[in-house]
C-alpha cells in the first residue's frame, strides 16, 4: 500500500480565493480517524452472538446508552439561522502615501482598535494583505448578518471603514449591493443596508444575558470560504481587551479567524448573543480566544445608526481611574470600587455640578459601580440631556449630586484609565526624598513645566515609589493637599505616617493628563 499521507505543516495558509479553485489535495483525511473507526469495529465484531439487546432489561440499558452517548448535534439550529448570516466584500481605494503602515496596521493612527491590534498581534483583514501600496484598490472580505427581512443587516466598523464599493452575498449565492448607514469606531459596529431585495432570512438579537459555560455557535466567512459553522462555548464575560472605554466583550472559544469579523455568535435559540469582532492569535488563527460584542450593545447602537447614522453618548467631563486596593486604603474606603475622578474637564457637567479631583463615584442612579470602566459604559448608554443622579464619595463623606449630560466629543473618550518625615536634602536638580528614590523640585524652577505643584527631576530605582513615577511627572496634590514646593510633600507625608496610613494618595500630571498615584509609606 503506497503511503500518501499529506505532510499537512508543509501546506500553505489559506487566502480568499474562489471556490473553484479548490481541490481534493487540499484536504486529507486524519489517519488517526480512521483507526479508531477500525478500533470500533474489532470491539463490535466480538460481542457475543444473537440479539444484544433481547430481553427488556438490555433493551433499557441499550435506550440509557442511545439517550447519554449521543453528541450533541447543532444540525437544527444551524438549518434556522445559517440563512440570515452574509460575506461582506469590500473595495478601498487607498491613498499613496511614502509612510504608509497600512500593512502593519490597518487602523487610524492612535484609534482603539489599532492599539488592539498592535496589542495582539492581529492580522490585516482578509484581502488586505498583499494589496497595492502607494495607492490602489484594495479588497477586503469579512461577515455580517441581516436584523431586519428589508435588508439591513450587522457587521464590523473595520470591515467597511473606508469602503467605497460594499457588496454581500446570501447564504443562497446571490450577490447585492449594500450602502453604509452609519458607523461606530468606539463599539466596532457598522449597520448597512441591501440594495435592490427584500423578504431577506434575518436573526434575532437576544434579550437574555448569556453564562460562561453556555453553548455558542459562530457562523461566518472565514478566509473567504463562505457559510462556516464553528461551535464552542461562552469562555468569560465583561473582558477589557484594551480597544477602548466601552470594553465588555464576551470571550468564546469557537474558533474564529480572519473574515469571520462581523459574523453572529448565535446562542441555543437560535438568537444571537454577540458579534464577533476581534481574537487573541500570536500566529493569526484560531487558538481559541475569540471576542464577541453583547447583543444588547449591539442593539443600542444599531437603534441609533438607523436612526442618525451616528451615535451619541452621554458625557459627564471626567477623567477617571480604577481604585486600587492601595488607594482604597489611603482614601478609608473598606472596597476597592468605584471610579476616581482625576480630573474635572473645565466647563464640564461634573465641574459645574461641584465633582473635585479626588472624588470616588460609587453609584449612578442608586446602582453600584463597580469600578471606572463600568461608570464609563454606564454613562454611554445614556443620551445627551439626560439627568442622572451619582453617588460621590467627596472628602470622607457621601453626597448625591444631579448632573444633566452633555454628548460625548468626537475627539474625547471617558478613560478607564517624602519619605515618613525626613525633610529631605538638598542636590543640584532639587530635593532628595531618599525612601521614596525621587528628587523633586518646584515647578516654577523647571523649564517648561508651568508653574503648579513640583516636579521629579530624577528617579532612584532601588526607591519605594520608584515604579510609579518617572522623570518629568509633575506632583500636584498629596494627601489631598495642593503642593508647590518640595517641603509641602514631606509634610504631607509625614502627617499621613503619623496618622498610621499604610499609603498617601498623590495626584501627578502626566503631559496633558492626570492621575492618582497610591505611595507607599515607609516604615521606622
Amino acid at each position: 500500500m503506497n503511503d500518501r499521507r499529506t505532510d499537512l505543516s508543509s501546506m500553505p495558509s489559506y487566502r480568499p480565493v474562489r471556490r473553484s479553485l479548490f481541490s481534493a489535495r487540499r484536504f486529507a483525511l486524519m489517519a488517526s480517524v480512521v483507526a479508531g473507526l477500525g478500533v470500533g469495529a474489532v470491539g463490535l465484531g466480538q460481542l457475543p452472538s444473537g440479539d444484544l439487546f433481547s430481553t427488556p432489561a438490555h433493551a433499557q440499558v441499550g435506550n440509557d446508552i442511545h439517550k447519554f452517548q449521543q453528541p450533541v448535534g447543532f444540525a437544527d439550529i444551524v438549518e434556522k439561522v445559517k440563512p440570515s448570516v452574509i460575506s461582506v466584500k469590500v473595495n478601498i481605494t487607498e491613498k499613496a502615501s511614502k509612510n504608509d503602515d497600512r500593512e502593519d496596521s490597518p487602523f487610524p493612527p492612535g484609534s482603539p482598535m489599532e492599539r488592539f491590534f498592535k496589542r495582539f498581534g492581529g492580522e490585516l483583514p482578509p484581502g488586505l494583505r498583499g494589496g497595492p501600496r502607494g495607492g490602489g484598490v484594495v479588497t477586503g472580505q469579512g461577515s455580517g448578518f441581516f436584523i431586519s427581512a428589508d435588508g439591513y443587516a450587522v457587521t464590523n466598523n473595520h470591515v467597511v471603514d473606508g469602503a467605497d464599493k460594499v457588496e454581500v452575498t446570501t447564504d443562497d449565492g446571490k450577490t447585492y449591493k449594500a450602502k453604509v448607514i452609519g458607523t461606530d469606531q468606539r463599539t466596532d459596529l457598522a449597520l448597512i443596508k441591501v440594495e435592490g431585495g427584500s423578504n431577506f432570512a434575518f436573526a434575532k438579537l437576544s434579550e437574555g444575558k448569556p453564562r460562561i459555560g453556555d453553548w455558542v455557535l459562530a457562523v461566518g466567512n472565514p478566509f473567504g470560504l463562505g457559510g462556516t459553522v464553528t461551535a464552542g462555548i461562552v469562555s468569560a464575560m465583561g473582558r477589557d481587551i484594551g480597544s477602548g472605554p466601552y470594553d465588555d466583550f464576551i470571550q468564546i472559544d469557537a474558533p474564529v479567524n480572519k473574515g469571520n469579523s462581523g459574523g453572529p455568535a448565535f446562542d441555543m435559540n437560535g438568537e444571537v448573543m454577540g458579534v464577533n469582532t476581534a481574537i487573541y492569535s500570536p500566529s493569526g488563527g484560531s487558538v481559541g480566544i475569540a471576542f464577541s460584542i453583547p447583543a444588547n450593545t449591539v442593539k443600542t447602537v444599531v437603534e441609533q445608526l438607523k436612526d442618525k447614522g451616528s451615535v451619541s453618548r452621554g458625557w459627564i467631563g471626567v477623567q477617571i481611574q480604577p481604585v486600587t486596593p492601595e488607594i482604597a486604603d489611603s482614601l478609608g474606603l473598606k472596597k476597592a470600587e468605584g471610579a476616581l475622578v482625576a480630573e474635572p474637564q473645565k466647563d464640564g457637567p461634573a465641574a459645574k455640578a461641584g465633582i473635585e479631583s479626588g472624588d470616588v463615584i460609587t453609584a449612578v442612579n442608586g446602582t453600584t459601580v463597580k469600578d471606572a470602566r463600568e461608570l464609563a459604559r454606564t454613562i454611554g448608554g445614556f443620551a445627551p440631556g439626560n439627568t442622572v443622579k451619582l453617588t460621590v464619595l467627596h472628602k470622607g463623606a457621601d453626597k448625591e449630586v444631579s448632573l444633566t449630560l452633555g454628548q460625548l466629543p468626537n475627539q474625547i473618550e471617558a478613560k478607564a484609565n517624602s519619605d515618613d518625615g525626613d525633610s529631605g536634602r538638598s542636590s543640584s536638580r532639587g530635593v532628595e526624598l531618599p525612601k521614596l528614590g525621587l528628587t523633586i523640585a518646584p515647578a516654577g524652577a523647571v523649564a517648561g513645566a508651568g508653574k503648579e505643584g513640583v516636579v521629579v527631576t530624577d528617579v532612584d530605582p532601588k526607591g519605594t515609589a520608584a515604579d510609579r513615577f518617572k522623570e518629568g511627572d509633575v506632583i500636584l496634590e498629596v494627601a489631598g493637599k495642593t503642593v508647590s514646593k518640595p517641603a509641602d510633600v514631606s509634610e504631607a507625608i509625614a502627617a499621613a505616617k503619623s496618622d498610621k496610613k499604610n499609603s498617601v494618595l498623590v495626584r501627578v500630571r502626566t503631559g496633558g493628563s492626570s492621575r492618582f498615584v497610591a505611595v507607599p509609606i515607609a516604615k521606622g
